[in-house]
């Protein structure tokens, strides 16, 4: 090794090499400009733009913020957007077009009730750029703030194609009233407040919520706060209806020694919708029977109410009826005439058993009933509809009230019918 060292050709060529890679380093660092060409050279990779060049841009629609510090003035005038032309150099044109990170704003503080001019200024815009806005300078008017209550209308839209027989009725809007806050000029110019309902093929009450919309006497809509903006909105819609009994039919029977006090439907009578030519043709509601052999002591049942054919509703769906009941007695009604039925034209009927023409009916009800009831509540009859001439054993039939049990002496008369002698 010392050999080396001390050898000058190898310290010669050490020093060589060190030359080389100093020389390499610097020329790395620093390239030599290139040779001047006698053509354009086109490079692959785009150039960014000289500071010395520039141009101009129009950045159009920019939003308008405003700055006030009164609450109880209206300021109007401002103009939503405005275009902003930018001058200057390119790069910061492209930054201010690319990020729109500048503001266009109105400085309305401290101005007076009345008319002004303001200049529209802007901020965090490069000050190499210059600006130019269109609008520049605009016209506000300062107003007192004013709030007002008003009622609420509602307008009914498509209500000639509301369901065929069904019609609206009043509204009702919760709340009826809206307060109304905006500028004198404005408020004094408020001709009415409307919400929409629509009413197209509309066959139930309909229940909504409904904006509101505040106009002036030309029907324009004005720019001002309504609260609340939205409300609760009912519109009753009703079909033809009628008012109908019920027609309450017992089945099955009692047990054994009770009879029915009363029975008594609450309410006692419905409210059927639908067609009127449907309702035209109702007498009473059918179809509402009880149970008797259920029953074995005061009941109150809930009983639905069916719908008639043809019609859409019965209001109440469900009612209830209260049966009382109590322990049964006899009555005997005495010498009951026995009415005839169906004799035809030119005959002639005789009773010949019994002669007198008259029965004894006996009656089983609970106490209250056979109190209350009259001889004339109770009817006996013989249908000879159709019989020829001769003797016959005719049923007798009988019609009474409803909650009752009766019983004759003999089920049938004899009767003689022969024909009128010319």
């Amino acid at each position: 090794m010392d050999k080396m060292i001390n050898n000058h050709w190898v310290m010669r060529i050490i020093a060589l090499l060190m030359a080389l890679m100093l020389y390499i380093s610097v020329n790395i660092e620093s390239p030599a400009p290139k040779k001047q060409t006698t053509g354009p050279v086109t490079s692959v990779f785009p150039s960014a733009p000289s500071q010395s060049s520039k141009g101009t841009e129009t950045i159009q629609d920019v939003e308008v913020k405003t700055y006030q510090d009164q609450d109880n003035v209206v300021i109007t005038g401002v103009p939503e957007t405005v275009d902003v032309t930018l001058s200057g150099p390119t790069n910061s044109l492209l930054k201010a077009k690319q990020l729109k990170d500048f503001e266009i704003y109105a400085e309305l503080s401290d101005l007076s009730i009345g008319s002004h001019r303001i200049e529209l200024k802007h901020k965090n815009i490069a000050d190499n750029l210059e600006v130019n806005l269109n609008p520049s300078v605009i016209t506000v008017n300062v107003e007192e703030k004013i709030t007002r209550d008003f009622p609420v209308e509602v307008d009914f839209i498509n209500k000639n194609q509301i369901e065929a027989g069904y019609t609206a009725q009043e509204p009702i809007v919760k709340p009826s009233v809206v307060r109304v806050t905006g500028s004198k000029t404005l408020i004094d110019s408020i001709a009415l407040i409307k919400t929409r309902v629509n009413l197209q093929n509309a066959n139930e009450t309909l229940e909504q919520e409904s904006k509101v919309t505040v106009y002036d006497e030309d029907g324009n809509i004005l720019p001002v706060e309504a609260y609340p903006s939205v409300v609760d909105v009912t519109v009753p819609i009703t079909s033809p209806s009628k008012k109908l009994p019920l027609n309450i039919k017992n089945e099955g029977e009692l047990g054994e020694g009770l009879s029915i006090a009363s029975i008594e439907a609450v309410p006692n009578e419905v409210t059927v919708y639908g067609p009127q030519d449907v309702l035209n043709t109702l007498e009473f509601i059918d179809g509402v029977t009880v149970d008797l052999s259920k029953i074995k002591d005061d009941t109150v049942l809930d009983v639905d109410i069916p719908v008639p054919d043809g019609a859409t509703k019965v209001s109440p769906e469900k009612i209830q009826i209260k049966v009382d009941v109590d322990k049964e007695e006899e009555r005997v009604f005495e010498n009951l005439p026995v009415r005839i039925r169906g004799l035809g034209e030119g005959k002639i009927l005789q009773f010949t058993d019994p002669e007198s023409r008259e029965l004894d009916l006996s009656v089983t009800a609970a106490p209250n009933v056979l109190e209350k009831m009259n001889p004339s509540d109770l009817e006996l009859f013989i249908n000879v509809n159709d019989l020829s001439d001769g003797e016959h054993d005719v049923k007798v039939e009988v019609n009474g009230p409803q909650d009752i049990k009766w019983s004759l002496p003999e089920e049938q008369v004899n009767v003689k019918i022969s024909s009128k002698q010319s």
